[in-house]
C-alpha cells in the first residue's frame, strides 16, 4: 500500500470518528422519544425531555457545593479549597504547618526514626516560610501584634488593620532606625482607634515591650507618613467596657452617655483625657442611678488617678445641670 493510500484511509477514519463523536453528543442533548430538546433539573437530580416530558437520566450526582452564593464574594468566601487568606500571618496562610506533636493520624507516637524525621522536616518548612530577612520581619511582627490584641480584648478586625497599616510601613521603608515591637504596637494603637474601639495609651504600654515616649513617637510618625485618617477618641467609646468591667446596668451606661453628650454641648471636652471624662461619667452616672461604685475601683479599672475622676465628674455635672446632694 503507498503513502496516498495510507494518508486518505487515515483521513477516512478521522473523518468518521469525528462524525460518529458529534452524532452521540447530539443524541445525548436530544429526547429519544421526540428530538427535542433536553434540560437538566438540578433541584430532583434529572435529565428531562422539555416538550413530552420524558425522564432520560434521574438520581444523578450533583457535583456543585452544597451551599448557595449570590455573588463573587460570597463564593470567594465559602469555598471549600482551604482557609481563607489573612493579613495577620506573613505569609498569608498559604503555607504548610506541620503540627508539634509527634503522633500519627490515629494518636499514636511515632518512633524515634519518624520523629527526627519530622524535626528535619519542621525545621526545612520553617527555613522555606521565611527565606528572606523581610519575612522574618513581618512574622515577628505580626505575632506580636496578635500577642498584644489578645491580652487587650481586641477583635480580630483590629488585629487584620494592625497587620495591613504595619505592612505598608514595612513596603514604604519606615523601619529603619525604629524597632519592630515600636512599629507593630503603633500600629495596633492606630487601628483600634480607627475601628471604634481604642485603648489608652497607659493600657497599650502594659503589655508591649516598649516605653510609653517611643509608643507616641513612633504612632505620630506613622500616621504622619501613611496619611492615615484617625478621629481624635471619643470618651463615649470607652464608657461600655468600663461599665461591663465595673459589673454596672445599662442605665448607668446611658446616663454616662447623656453626661458626655452634655458636656460636648457646653464645650468642656477639648483638651482633656478621654479615658479621664468617660472614667468620671461613669462614676457620676453610677452615683445618680445609686449604684454602689468607688472611686478607687473606677480608677482601677480605668488606670487613671482619682483626683482626675474627682476633677471631672463634678465638671460633668455641673454640666448637665444636676444638682449633688
Amino acid at each position: 500500500m503507498s503513502d496516498t493510500s495510507i494518508r486518505t484511509f487515515t483521513e477516512e477514519n478521522r473523518t468518521e470518528s469525528t462524525e460518529r463523536a458529534a452524532e452521540e453528543s447530539e443524541d445525548e442533548t436530544v429526547c429519544p422519544e421526540c428530538g427535542a430538546r433536553l434540560e437538566s433539573d438540578t433541584e430532583r437530580g434529572e435529565t428531562v425531555c422539555s416538550e413530552c416530558g420524558l425522564v432520560v437520566e434521574e438520581d444523578e450526582i450533583d457535583r456543585g457545593p452544597e451551599w448557595r452564593a449570590f455573588d463573587s464574594a460570597e463564593k470567594d468566601e465559602k469555598s471549600r479549597v482551604g482557609a481563607p487568606t489573612t493579613k495577620m500571618m506573613h505569609d498569608k496562610g498559604l503555607s504548610t504547618n506541620i503540627g508539634w506533636q509527634d503522633k500519627d493520624a490515629y494518636g499514636n507516637s511515632l518512633s524515634s526514626r519518624q520523629r527526627q524525621k519530622m524535626q528535619r522536616l519542621r525545621t526545612w518548612n520553617e527555613r522555606f516560610r521565611t527565606r528572606d530577612s523581610k519575612e522574618r520581619n513581618l512574622k515577628q511582627a505580626l505575632g506580636e501584634i496578635d500577642r498584644m490584641a489578645s491580652a487587650l480584648g481586641l477583635p480580630e478586625n483590629v488585629r487584620e488593620t494592625a497587620s495591613v497599616i504595619y505592612r505598608r510601613a514595612l513596603d514604604e521603608d519606615l523601619l529603619p532606625g525604629r524597632s519592630i515591637e515600636g512599629v507593630a504596637t503603633a500600629s495596633l494603637y492606630a487601628a483600634a482607634r480607627q475601628a471604634g474601639v481604642p485603648r489608652s495609651l497607659d493600657e497599650v504600654e502594659r503589655v508591649s515591650r516598649v516605653e510609653k515616649m517611643e509608643l507616641t513617637r513612633t504612632y505620630r510618625y506613622i500616621i504622619r507618613e501613611l496619611n492615615l485618617e484617625v478621629k481624635p477618641a471619643d470618651p463615649e467609646s470607652y464608657v461600655p467596657r468600663f461599665a461591663s468591667d465595673l459589673d454596672l446596668s445599662d442605665e448607668v451606661e446611658r446616663r454616662a452617655r447623656e453626661l458626655i453628650e452634655a458636656a460636648r454641648q457646653d464645650g468642656i471636652l477639648s483638651g482633656k483625657s478621654p479615658v479621664g471624662l468617660a472614667a468620671a461619667s461613669v462614676y457620676a452616672a453610677a452615683l445618680l442611678c445609686n449604684e454602689k461604685v468607688t472611686q478607687s475601683e473606677v480608677s482601677e479599672v480605668a488606670d487613671i488617678s482619682e483626683v482626675t475622676i474627682r476633677n471631672r465628674y463634678k465638671e460633668l455635672l455641673e454640666a448637665g445641670e444636676v444638682v449633688t446632694a
